[in-house]
This record gives C-alpha cells, structure tokens and sequence, in this order.
C-alpha cells in the first residue's frame, strides 16, 4: 500500500520556470499535478527569473545531491544607471548616476565582455543563501544586520554579447528605476557553478564608471538540461509523466545493464566486483534512441572505472542505484537505491 501522499510515481522533468513564481511555487504546482507529495527542485531560481528548472518527483528527489552545483547558462539584461539594495530589479533602489556613453559602443560591450571571461573571484549578494555562522546572509540583511562576506572563486567560461539598448524613461516598464537615458546589455553568459550573475551586473556597472543591476534573468541550461527539455507548467498539467526525461541524460554518468541476478542484489545493497559491469556512456542522440544498450544511442565504454567514480545501474529501463568505484578493493559500492526505480522517460 502506498503511503499517504505517495503517487508510487519516481521521475524527473524539467520545468520552464515563469517569471513571478518562486521555485517553491512551481513544486507545490508539481505536488497537485502529480498528486506527490514528495517533489522537490534543484538548482533556485530568483522570483523574477524564469527558465530551467529541474524537478524530481518521488524516490527520485534522492538524485537532488547529484544535480546540483553544475555549470549553468543564463540570458541576462544588465540595466544601467542605478544600484538596488539586491543588486536586482527586486530591490530597493540605492544610487543612480549617469551613464557613460561608451556603454552604448556594441564594440566596447563586446571587447570588454571577452576580457570577462576565466577564472576571478566575485563577491556574492548581501541578499543571498550563503550562510555565515549558521545564519542565511539575506535573513540577516531583512533584519538589517550585514553578515561579512568572503569573495569566491567562479569561472565565467563566455560572455557574449547579444545586444545594446537604451529606451527613455517616459512611460518605461522594462525599467524599474528609469533615468533620463538607461542603457543595458543583454548578455548570454555560460558560468560555474556558485557565480551570481546579479553579482556581475552590479561589478560591471562599477567598472562602467556608473551602477548597474540585473534587469532580467532567463536560465536557459543548468548542467545537461537545457531549455529545450523544458515544459511549461501549464503543459506539464496535460502531459504529467508523458514529460518524464531520462535521468542518465541529467546526471551524466557512466551506466550499466543489470542482470536479473545483479537486480536482486542490488536492491539489497549488496556490492558487485568491477567484473560484474559493462560500463557504457551516452551519445549526443535522442532519448528514444538512448532506452536500450541495443540502440545507437549508448555504447560500451574503453576505459575502466576510476577510484570514487558514480555509475548509474538500470533494471527494467530504471535507475534502480547509484554505486561509486573503490579501486582499493576493485568494488562497487551502493552510494544511493531507489526502492521503486527512477522512471528514464517514455518512448
């Protein structure tokens, strides 16, 4: 018998988060159309951002450890000419000054955004989840207290420019704080895990010679998933498990094939010799391609396991555990088991 609130469901989608909704919003949106209460996210979204958004429904909220804290792409529109209290639209606004005119060079934007790019250390936001002492820095700062913030290293692996603008402030709505004349970017940036593109925005500004803020914000990859593995919440209502991806998609590792002998041992936890699995990797095709190690879509990898290295473990076309190498005793071990599998999508 299924627990209560248990849809005996265990899958992952991938929603195009909208604007307006917290990531929170969007799971308790999951909780009604899957009837599960189980969902959780990986990877927050701010309020006004929207895009990638991944959710794991049931026994498969257990992978959240493994998909998060991967590099990630954004849309973002860096507004000029004033400075908020978040370092985005959101916040209260802090400083205005005027905008230098060599904001508005498409090839000063372009140049000055490939010097960007590489490793470099960035302070977070005073409003942000980053914990100090136990304590959350944007908790602190509603309370009207500044937590200490140390600077970070990131990577930004590109910052390429899509395009300059700037529009009057009469009647503006892009804008919250419209100046005489705002100028913005609107920059695709493809970044490590841990970077705050609001942090970006604000430090661009400074080194503009004026202030800036993040304007806008669509996360259009995080990881393997890209917005095109994306529904909307309004297209995930008629879809439901229609939407389901492949996990190995999202988790980028290494599988294996189990055997109904394997299978059994593996819902017990029981180890397996590095002898016992085939490891294969996926090919840059479709899912449907991908459901059989008979498609072309996978192929039996040449290089052995590594010490520490994850593998996902299939059975009956769900992942069924996660086992991680130990070289000392050339053994798999359980790291991570799904009582009822994690669904790899329909056909």
């Amino acid at each position: 018998m299924a627990k209560r609130g248990s849809s005996g469901l265990s899958l992952v989608v991938g929603v195009d988060k909208p604007a307006g909704l917290t990531s929170h919003d969007v799971v308790n949106r999951c909780r009604k159309i899957f009837g599960e209460r189980r969902v959780g996210h990986t990877g927050t979204l701010d309020p006004f951002a929207s895009g990638v958004l991944p959710i794991c429904v049931g026994p498969a909220t257990r992978l959240d450890a493994y998909l998060t804290g991967h590099d990630k792409r954004y849309l973002a529109r860096i507004d000029f000419g004033a400075s908020t209290t978040t370092d985005d639209c959101e916040g209260e606004l802090l400083h205005t000054a005027a905008v230098p005119p060599k904001v508005l060079d498409k090839q000063f934007a372009q140049n000055f955004l490939r010097e960007m790019q590489g490793k470099q250390r960035q302070l977070p936001p005073v409003y942000s989840a980053i914990k100090v002492n136990g304590q959350k820095a944007y908790e602190a700062a509603r309370k009207g207290h500044l937590i200490s913030l140390e600077p970070r290293e990131i990577e930004i692996y590109e910052a390429r420019l899509v395009e300059v603008g700037a529009f009057e402030s009469a009647g503006v709505e892009e804008s919250n704080f419209p100046l005489e004349v705002q100028a913005y970017w609107e920059v695709e940036f493809s970044v490590s895990k841990g970077t705050y593109i609001r942090s970006l925005a604000r430090d661009i500004g400074k080194r503009m010679g004026t202030y800036a803020h993040l304007g806008a914000l669509r996360r259009i990859s995080c990881g393997h998933l890209d917005l095109s593995d994306c529904v909307t919440l309004e297209a995930l209502e008629a879809l439901t498990t229609k939407a389901a991806l492949d996990p190995l998609q999202l988790l980028g590792l290494r599988f294996s094939f189990l055997s109904d002998t394997q299978a059994r041992a593996v819902r017990n936890g029981n180890p397996l010799s590095a002898s016992q699995l085939t490891l294969y990797e996926r090919r840059c095709v479709t899912a449907e391609q991908e459901l059989s190690s008979c498609t072309s879509g996978v192929y039996e990898s040449n290089e052995p396991p590594y010490d520490g290295e994850v593998v996902a473990l299939i059975a009956s076309n769900k992942v069924v555990a996660l086992y991680e190498f130990s070289a000392e005793r050339n053994m798999f071990r359980s790291r991570c088991g799904f009582s009822i599998g994690v669904s790899r999508g329909e056909a």
